[in-house]
């Protein structure tokens, strides 16, 4: 009798044990699919609760813009070109050929992260501006002015706007990489350069700036790779091996760069390598 009443006792103990794993994990799946719901019905809720005043209020809201009413897709088009105006602006001016030429400088002296990259981004941007002041005041008097006195359009604005940087662009971009895009666009080589889209014209800019940012940076590398290689062999010859050609040259290739007025003879060619 007696290993009869250990198994049953057993099973009585194997099954009670059972009950309460059973439970806890039949709760979270319950508890689960009612959070499922409320956070569904909340949604469609919040949905229909944004979907149904826009339906109903779209007729009567009138959006006046320089004393003009304006419509769902010209808001969507300024929108959208405020946007990307700061890259509008970047490429179409000469922030380009700066910040590569700084960052080519910073290279070739060796320095990690001196000057940091606000600092150059800074830098690029003001002496942007001082090069590029001339269009801008054109820009300024024969397009914004006039909008904002509501003469002009909102089309002939934008128009006006683009003529004095189109014309900027084309005194800096050389006539091979504009025949490169004339040939892509198959356009015919009868019209006039003034005549070209700004779509033809900006990636022609943004390839010339870029092939003398280049040239300019493998310039500036010359002198100091002069110096790395002078300092290498005078270590080699010394046999000191183990000490790092960078952190000896380093100081001398600053000594140059101050003693020749680095900062002065580069912002000095960056501002008059623009056709203004």
């Amino acid at each position: 009798m007696q290993p009869a009443l250990t198994e049953n006792t057993r099973a009585a103990e194997t099954t009670e044990m059972a009950k309460p794993e059973a439970k806890p994990e039949a709760k979270p799946a319950g508890k689960r699919r009612a959070w499922r719901k409320v956070l569904l019905s909340s949604a469609v809720f919040l949905v229909v609760l944004l979907l149904l005043p826009m339906k109903a209020s779209a007729a009567t809201v009138n959006v006046d813009v320089n004393g003009q009413g304006v419509n769902t897709l010209e808001i969507i088009e300024m929108m959208t070109i405020l946007a990307l105006l700061p890259t509008i602006l970047i490429m179409t001016s000469c922030f380009t050929r700066i910040i590569i030429v700084l960052s080519f400088l910073r290279n070739a002296l060796g320095l990690q992260s001196t000057p940091p990259n606000q600092v150059l981004v800074g830098i690029s941007l003001f002496l942007s501006l001082f090069i590029m002041s001339p269009v801008v005041a054109k820009i300024n008097t024969e397009a914004y002015q006039p909008y904002k006195e509501s003469k002009i359009t909102q089309q002939q604005f934008m128009q006006k706007a683009s003529e004095p940087l189109k014309e900027f662009m084309l005194k800096n971009t050389k006539t091979q990489d504009l025949s490169l895009f004339r040939s892509l666009g198959k356009i015919k080589d009868d019209v006039a350069p003034k005549d070209l889209s700004i779509t033809v014209v900006i990636p022609a800019f943004m390839t010339s700036e870029l092939k003398r940012a280049f040239i300019i940076g493998f310039l500036l590398y010359i002198p100091f790779l002069v110096i790395d290689m002078i300092v290498s062999s005078t270590l080699m010859s010394m046999g000191m091996v183990m000490l790092p050609p960078n952190m000896v040259s380093m100081p001398f290739k600053l000594l140059l760069f101050i003693l020749v007025d680095g900062w002065d003879l580069l912002f000095k060619t960056l501002a008059t390598s623009f056709n203004l």
